[in-house]
Order: C-alpha cells, then sequence, then structure tokens
C-alpha cells in the first residue's frame, strides 16, 4: 500500500495544475485501486503507468481500479506492467484556504472481476425522416457531442446507443471526457442498438473543450491545443472546438490561424437564446475562410435538462461514412429531428417545413422564404442560415 496526504494550496494550482503522485507496481500484481479523499474544492483523478496513460475521470469519480481484464470505466484494462506508476491529480478548483488530501494506493494479485451488466432490449426506433439527396447518398440524423459512464454521464454505451436510436438518430459520436475507454465498447453497443457510433474524446482543460472524433487513439490534453489539432490530423481524426463561447468552458486557447480547425460546436444547449448573434460572430471572426458548423447536445444523463437529439446534426454521408461526410463538410444542424432545415446539395439551398421564415446568406443579404419546400441557390461558401422574423435561428447548413 502506498498512501501520499497533505494539503494543496491555491499557489500549487497556479504553479502546476496537473500533479503526479509515484507509486511502484511489483511483479505479480493482478489489479490496482486507487482511492482519493479531499475536503472543499474539485481535484480530478486519473492513472498514468510505465508505458503511458491508462485513464481519466476527472471530478466525477473518487476511486478506481485498474487490472488486466477489467478496469472502472474511463480507465483502461490490461496487463499492470511492473515498474513506477503515477496518479494524476487535476487541481481543478484550489480555494484560497487549500484542500487537504490522501491518496491510497493498494495493489492486489486477484483480478479485477467485471460487473454482470447486459444491455437493455433493442429499442424501437421512430421512422425516418425522408429528406432530399443525391444518388448513392443519404442525410443521417445524428449528435455530435454525448458521455456516458466513462467520464461523468450516467449512462452506459449501450444505454447510451439504445436511447439514440429510440430517439430517431442514425448515428452519435460518444465524446467521453479526456480518454478513450469507451471505445472497445462502441462497436457491439452499435449493432445491438442499430445506431452508428462515432469514437471520440473530449479533450477538456480549464482553458476550453474540444471533440475529437475517428478511432484515432488517446489525445494527450497536458499538449498546448495546436499538437491535439496535428495529432488528429496525422491519424485521420477530425477536431472541432466546442462551445466556444459557454461560460468557464468558453474556448481561451492561443491557437495561431494556422493552426485553427474547421469545425466548431456553434449550436450548443448554452446558446438557449438563438436571438444572440455572438456564436456566429465568433465563428465569422475564428476563420475568416469560415467554419464547418456542428451541433451537439452535450448530453450526460436523462435527468438534466439536455435531451440527447437536441439539437440534430444531419450529414450528408455515403452509406454509414459519417466521419468521410463531416471531413467534406457536408452538414446542416436543426433543433431536433422533426424541425425545418435547411440543406445543402451542390449549389443549391432546400429548405423544408420552414414557410415563414428568413434565410440569411453569409454576407449578410436576407430573403422570406415561402413554402414547406423550397429550391433556392446558394450563395458561395460559407454558413446560411434560416430565422424567424424574431431573428431566432431555427437552422444552419455549412
Amino acid at each position: 500500500m502506498t498512501v501520499h496526504r497533505g494539503r494543496w494550496r491555491l499557489e500549487d494550482r497556479l504553479e502546476q495544475g496537473l500533479r503526479e503522485l509515484p507509486f511502484d507496481v511489483p511483479p505479480g500484481t493482478a489489479s490496482v485501486t486507487v482511492e482519493l479523499a479531499y475536503d472543499g474544492g474539485v481535484i480530478d483523478l486519473g492513472c498514468h503507468g510505465p508505458d503511458g496513460f491508462r485513464g481519466w475521470s476527472g471530478g466525477a469519480r473518487g476511486q478506481y481500479t485498474v487490472g488486466a481484464e477489467w478496469a472502472t470505466p474511463g480507465y483502461l484494462p490490461g496487463e499492470l506492467e511492473p515498474g513506477t506508476w503515477h496518479v494524476w491529480l487535476g487541481l481543478h478548483r484550489i480555494p484560497p484556504e487549500g484542500v487537504p488530501y490522501e491518496v491510497t494506493v493498494t495493489m492486489s494479485t486477484t483480478p479485477a472481476q467485471p460487473p454482470d451488466d447486459p444491455p437493455p432490449p433493442r429499442p424501437e426506433r421512430p421512422p425516418r425522416r425522408d429528406l432530399p439527396a443525391p444518388g448513392g447518398m443519404r442525410w443521417l440524423a445524428g449528435d455530435l457531442h454525448s458521455h456516458t459512464v466513462h467520464s461523468d454521464g450516467t449512462l452506459t454505451v449501450h444505454e447510451l446507443a439504445c436511447l439514440a436510436a429510440s430517439r430517431g438518430l442514425d448515428f452519435l459520436a460518444v465524446t467521453d471526457h479526456n480518454t478513450v475507454s469507451h471505445h472497445p465498447e462502441l462497436p457491439a453497443a452499435a449493432a445491438h442498438a442499430g445506431v452508428v457510433l462515432l469514437p471520440g474524446q473530449e479533450v477538456t482543460t480549464d482553458l476550453g473543450h474540444a471533440n475529437v472524433f475517428g478511432g484515432i487513439g488517446w489525445v494527450d490534453f497536458r499538449r498546448p491545443s495546436a499538437d491535439w489539432a496535428a495529432f488528429a490530423g496525422a491519424r485521420g481524426g477530425l477536431m472541432s472546438i466546442n462551445h466556444p463561447l459557454s461560460g468557464d468552458c468558453a474556448w481561451r486557447h492561443p491557437l495561431a490561424q494556422e493552426h485553427r480547425p474547421r469545425f466548431a460546436e456553434i449550436w450548443h444547449p448554452s446558446w438557449w437564446d438563438r436571438r444572440w448573434g455572438a456564436p456566429l460572430a465568433w465563428a465569422d471572426v475564428w476563420r475568416p475562410g469560415g467554419v464547418v458548423p456542428l451541433g451537439g447536445s452535450d448530453f450526460h444523463d436523462p435527468a438534466q435538462h439536455k435531451s440527447l437529439g437536441e439539437p440534430v446534426t444531419w450529414v450528408l454521408a455515403e452509406g454509414d461514412d459519417v466521419l468521410g461526410a463531416l471531413a467534406a463538410g457536408r452538414t446542416s444542424i436543426s433543433a431536433d429531428s422533426g424541425a425545418p432545415v435547411l440543406l445543402r446539395i451542390g449549389d443549391e439551398l432546400i429548405a423544408i417545413g420552414a414557410d415563414g421564415t428568413v434565410l440569411v446568406r453569409p454576407d449578410g443579404r436576407r430573403a422570406a422564404v415561402r413554402g414547406d419546400h423550397v429550391r433556392i441557390a446558394a450563395d458561395g461558401s460559407g454558413t446560411h442560415r434560416l430565422e424567424t422574423h424574431e431573428n431566432e435561428v431555427i437552422a444552419l447548413c455549412g
């Protein structure tokens, strides 16, 4: 057993926000359990082994176990390599009076046993919406931001996948915070629920969050944000800035123009009054050449005010290739799966269910939409949108 105890001060957080506490794992160890106790503030929790990253749970847990066959959600199972390991402590909120803490590490020769957790019944899904698309392609409805028990969500991967199908979604990006421990569970859950699950990670820091999409491995949140984008791009993934104006989760990382990703989560539940033009103004200055707008519910818990699939991001895909459609910028966002949509196919816009709304072009020109299925010439590149007569955004397209 190894025990670390002490008091973190505000000055400690300001000097170095992520602390590493060492412990030695002897040969023959089958599992390691770490327990964190502290009084006041918020301390995040993670783990690093001699061969690299082994897990992160942030402030969602005070205890974790890592074993050869099973690990606490958020952590990676696998053989425990002998040597020096580290408990990661993120000093997220440390008040002026400081935070007393104690970390206890216990080794065992008994393998950790996974819980018996059968998946829920496969849900019935509502009929898919029939939207116009070119031959060989189709519009898929999805949500690009969600969480499970592998970070601070309350549903298992299987439960979340079933909920997505029951909400009429064709795809869902599962983007747990600073971990990829959920990725191995995605194929089975996708097949069971009948929904495409896109591997993701929400790279999470005090200065902002970004989603990285694709099965590219773990993105090191300790590195500068430019490295996240470079890592994703080199491995065929995509990075998107999350909720850039959302309270203390707003994006404040310095990032040179040449490193700024094309993708941004413009539509997020923090945009609770869509007459507020700040997210659109942010997008205009973020990348003068324009962003590919994305939407995500940031779903954590059915008891919260956020509902999965609100908003819906539509992608014009070949087959089930969600990542390819995103990379090509073929996106549209609506309030939910049945709400008015503005679709772009080539140089043409199609407004559906939007009679009496206002089309706003990238240069600000406006025109009334008359009819429930209206085709309009697009105005070059950039984001087009539909608004009500009171300037509330109801649909976006890239």
